[in-house]
């Protein structure tokens, strides 16, 4: 069994499915709502969990939102540290596709102390990071350097802390829409980048060697954090010690399983998914 610690941002998404997203000035009825832990750091850790290995969180959880977050995160370990979190996010998801929008502070405000029990880095095989939560960031990759933790980080969009986290990071799992390019975050001391492209083939480059691997062609119900699910995958697996073109396949199917998939069922789905390999 692996163990990943994943440190970053939990949102309680309120989830609601629609025809059609609203024009503005709009009022449409939704199909359905659904409330649950979202945000990168939780997503992942509820993925590494269902896929049946240990997850840990280190995260921001405060008052009423807290509290209803951590009783739906269960059997994932959390660790709460710091004032603020979690984020609400309000999330719409487009019946006929699964296109989802957004509206989220994410961890704007938040006042987060650099607190890492270094014991948690240690017992982790990888420590999976979203740069939300800065000072925490920071401080548990340090710490894992320290230990020789491999480090993943989650990179979604730019965040003033990567100046300083992209030397400390061993793979950094961009977005399409990253603001740098893959020779650049190469430069900045990361020996693996792995570039996802929405639908199309995710790409890795290391030491002057490429390669890419095909997303599952699937009927998408649902892509609200199917990233943050790819980025659990894709830690379980290089906790597993995969081969890159292996691990990057892997975290594609697990990220098709959630995208045929709503926010309703896909933490149980993605657990029976795994039971019948």
């Amino acid at each position: 069994m692996a163990s990943v610690l994943c440190v970053g941002l939990t949102t309680v998404d309120v989830s609601q499915r629609v025809a059609e997203f609203p024009v503005p000035g709009q009022k449409v009825q939704s199909l359905g709502v659904h409330l649950a832990p979202g945000g990168p750091a939780a997503n992942a850790a509820r993925a590494v969990a269902a896929l049946g290995h240990r997850a840990v969180l280190l995260t921001a959880l405060g008052g009423e939102l807290g509290d209803f977050a951590r009783s739906r995160l269960h059997p994932v370990e959390v660790h709460s540290v710091g004032a603020g979190g979690p984020a609400l996010s309000m999330v719409a998801v487009r019946e006929r596709d699964g296109e989802r929008t957004v509206i989220s502070r994410n961890a704007a405000g938040f006042d987060v102390a650099a607190t890492v029990d270094p014991a948690l880095v240690e017992a982790a095989d990888v420590v999976l990071v979203d740069g939300h939560l800065g000072p925490l960031a920071l401080r548990a990759a340090r710490l894992a350097r320290r230990a020789g933790v491999p480090v993943v980080l989650d990179a979604g969009s730019w965040k003033p802390v990567l100046d300083d986290l992209l030397p400390l990071v061993d793979v950094a799992a961009c977005s399409a829409a990253f603001e740098l390019s893959e020779a650049e975050v190469h430069a900045r001391g990361v020996p693996l980048v792995i570039r996802t492209h929405g639908p199309r083939p995710v790409t890795w480059s290391r030491g002057g060697a490429t390669g890419s691997q095909p997303v599952p062609v699937v009927e998408t119900r649902d892509t609200n954090g199917a990233g943050d699910v790819w980025h659990g995958a894709l830690a379980v697996a290089i906790a597993r010690g995969l081969a890159v073109d292996d691990a990057v396949r892997w975290a594609n199917e697990v990220a098709a399983v959630r995208v045929r998939h709503t926010a309703w069922d896909w933490v149980e789905e993605l657990g029976r998914w795994r039971d019948s390999g």
